[in-house]
């Protein structure tokens, strides 16, 4: 117990200290603007010790109220420390708008006892914390969940076997699979799997270990992701060996025993909890996102779903408002039965290259189907569909020289749409560009290319990617995806590379394009053209890779945005 829950005549009463929340998270408040007027003044009590089943002490810091009456409680577990943003952010803010705010570090992190593991311990420490605020004078007995990142991995892990107190969880940019965060069809999403490195290492010991941990990741970036052999390389960045980055940047099969229990997509596919969900078209947890979304449906959980122009970090930051906005109204409606604040429709996104938010029934939204365009000689794209299947070019892909990667969904700040300008002028970059449009074109749903493609070695990965290029040229990445292509004596093979999902408007003169490579390095580990591991390399091969004819971006409801027909005729690129 804590020392703030005495004995009166009159029965057991909880009376609030007098502790104010950190100067820190106060100023931070002060900086934000668009948010809801404060209901009430904060308190704060830092350092309670919550037991975890195994008796391991996890740090926890309360903020709640300063008002009577009972309130709700959020609980909010974290790998990432309990100060800056997450005080402010989490504890500050709902505590103002009338909430209970548990914020506690994970076990490992920030104070609390035990060894920190990605995965393994979050479902029995969070059912140890729901046990302990059972005891608390305070708890009125409904709870909620909310958080991003991994603080949405903690709320999946609870909701596998959720308490009966749980009504209502906001998993924002959130996790469900860390085997997909680092590795997508057997590839290594390097530059990611070193900033979670950096984030679980660092963060949690303040903001200045953090950020100076940050800078020199960025300083080394390059001799890290260039290193030959790639093990161990990232200690020169990250200032000391990080077993568990070790092991998950070596284990690429999802299938592998070393990742048995990581995934916690079960949770959605029975949970009968509120759910709301929220992400950005560039967060590197957007397609985990868009999974949760669909097992919820399927299960026949309340749900809901908020899709901005936002990176994994610009969520919290320039969309933040409407992020909190968003998440207070699922909270309330839910915890504190007041509706008032919700959306009339389940799903709202953003449309790009329009610039406008649109409410929608569901994702994806009902429509005619995939269209496909297809590659076409003189770098052109074209709508008619190709007679036979024949070579049409080739390029040659040297990881001595990878491919560079720019923009599109990272958990750093150079990710985002960026002028693919400099990229599609290399060599190594393949681009088929559609005509002047006559009429917009609206793409919802997610996106594929199917390919047929050749290589010498039979080793080689596929980076494909569209872009949006306005009347001046200017080419910018909408969405994009890789997969590994597994061809035997220079035969061609059909394969399937989901480029993840978007709501974008093509806009009346604009064109559309469909770039291809062979990689985007240092996002993605650069394939050595061997078979070697990408890890454990230290020959690299160049490859030769020839695509086919009855290739095809095909592109999900689609349509003229005035109803009229979609131009086919082919312009110079």
């Amino acid at each position: 117990m804590h020392p703030y829950t005495p004995e009166t005549e009159a029965g057991s009463t909880w009376v609030p200290p007098v502790g104010k929340p950190p100067l820190s998270s106060r100023i931070m408040r002060a900086t934000w603007r668009g948010l809801p007027a404060k209901r009430h003044e904060v308190g704060w009590e830092p350092g309670l010790v919550v037991p975890a089943a195994d008796g391991s002490p996890l740090i926890t810091d309360h903020y709640f109220p300063r008002a009577e009456g009972d309130f709700p409680t959020l609980l909010v577990r974290s790998p990432y420390g309990r100060g800056l943003p997450w005080s402010p952010q989490y504890g500050l803010l709902f505590a103002e708008q009338g909430f209970h705010v548990v914020l506690q570090s994970c076990r490992g992190t920030g104070g609390s006892g035990g060894a920190f593991h990605l995965w393994r311990n979050e479902a029995a420490d969070g059912r140890a914390t729901v046990s302990w605020l059972r005891e608390q004078s305070w708890f009125s007995g409904t709870l909620g969940t909310v958080g991003p990142s991994y603080l949405g991995y903690v709320q999946w892990a609870l909701a596998l076997d959720p308490p009966p107190e749980l009504k209502a969880m906001v998993v924002q940019v959130g996790l469900h699979d860390p085997h997909a965060l680092f590795h997508t069809d057997g590839a290594l999403r390097l530059e990611n799997a070193l900033a979670v490195g950096a984030g679980m290492t660092y963060q949690h010991q303040g903001m200045a270990p953090f950020l100076k941990a940050t800078l020199r990741l960025q300083r080394r970036l390059g001799a890290v992701t260039s290193a030959q052999p790639l093990r161990g390389a990232y200690v020169s960045a990250l200032g000391a060996e990080v077993p568990w980055l070790d092991e998950v940047m070596t284990h690429p099969d999802a299938t592998d025993s070393f990742w048995r229990g990581a995934s916690l997509a079960q949770s959605a596919q029975r949970l009968g909890v509120p759910t709301a969900l929220i992400t950005g078209w560039h967060d590197a947890l957007v397609d985990q996102t868009f999974e949760q979304y669909d097992r919820l449906r399927q299960a026949g959980c309340e749900t809901a779903l908020l899709v901005g122009p936002w990176t994994h970090t610009s969520a919290l930051q320039q969309g933040w408002p409407q992020v909190f906005a968003d998440s207070l109204a699922w909270l309330r409606a839910h915890l504190c039965d007041d509706p008032s604040g919700l959306r009339p429709s389940a799903v709202r996104v953003h449309i790009g290259g329009e610039n406008a938010w649109r409410d929608l029934d569901d994702w994806p939204p009902p429509g005619p189907g995939a269209i496909s365009w297809h590659p076409a000689p003189g770098g052109h794209l074209t709508r008619q569909t190709p007679v036979d299947c024949v070579p049409l070019t080739a390029f040659r892909y040297d990881p001595a020289d990878p491919t560079p990667s720019l923009g599109g969904p990272l958990l750093s700040r150079t990710a985002g749409p960026r002028d693919n300008s400099t990229l599609e002028a290399r060599d190594d970059v393949l681009t088929f560009t559609g005509p002047a449009l006559t009429e917009a074109v609206d793409v919802l749903g997610p996106v594929f290319a199917r390919l047929t493609m050749s290589t010498d070695s039979g080793y080689a990965d596929v980076f494909t990617r569209l872009c949006d290029v306005d009347a001046r040229g200017r080419s910018v990445n909408v969405c994009d995806g890789l997969g590994r292509l597994r061809t035997t004596g220079g035969e061609p093979s059909q394969t399937t590379v989901a480029m993840s999902s978007t709501a974008h408007r093509f806009a009346v003169g604009h064109r559309i394009r469909w770039q291809i490579s062979a990689g985007a390095h240092p996002r993605y580990a650069r394939n050595p053209g061997t078979g070697q591991s990408p890890v454990d390399a230290t020959t690299f091969t160049p490859v030769r890779i020839t695509l086919h004819t009855d290739s095809a971006l095909l592109l999900p409801h689609s349509s003229g945005g005035s109803g009229g027909p979609l131009p086919t005729t082919a312009t110079a690129g």
